[in-house]
């Protein structure tokens, strides 16, 4: 997965909904946009298993929203390297499109985490419930920035 951000959400086509993905090491924090593509709202957080029991999960809500492609944030460093991290989840985006046919595009995710994390804080959320929370939000906050980008691309 070489190509840019631009040249792999081409292949999601013009509308329909998209899963956005926030892959940490014990959690997948899941989003979904609606088929226009206008918000992204969380869906759920995977406690991560084995690679298969994940993506049999992921194909499951896939199945059951109609899911037209997969947006994976990406974590980079800040000065846009890739680390160990990045790494990883180029792996999970490649073992994933194996066994779920659907597009995948890798977006940017520098600070999603941090960004929801803040805006839990504000809104003064227990500590418990930001743990609880914190992955599909940071999946939703990856998403809407991915389908902004997209509608931009359009107009």
């Amino acid at each position: 997965m070489s190509e840019t951000f631009e040249q792999q959400a081409a292949a999601f086509g013009a509308s329909g909904a998209l899963f956005g993905l926030d892959l940490g090491d014990k959690t997948i924090g899941v989003a979904v946009c609606d088929p226009a593509r206008m918000v992204a709202t969380p869906v759920e957080t995977i406690r991560r298993k084995k690679f298969m029991a994940d993506a049999e999960r992921l194909a499951a809500l896939a199945a059951t929203r109609t899911i037209s492609g997969i947006i994976i944030g990406l974590p980079l460093n800040m000065d846009a390297s890739e680390g160990p991290r990045a790494q990883s989840t180029r792996a999970f985006a490649r073992n994933l499109a194996r066994v779920l046919p659907l597009p995948i595009a890798l977006w940017d995710e520098r600070l999603s985490t941090v960004a929801m994390e803040r805006d839990l804080i504000a809104l003064d959320t227990s500590r418990a419930k930001r743990a609880e929370k914190i992955d599909e939000m940071a999946a939703t906050f990856i998403l809407q920035g991915a389908i902004d980008r997209i509608r931009g691309l359009r107009s």
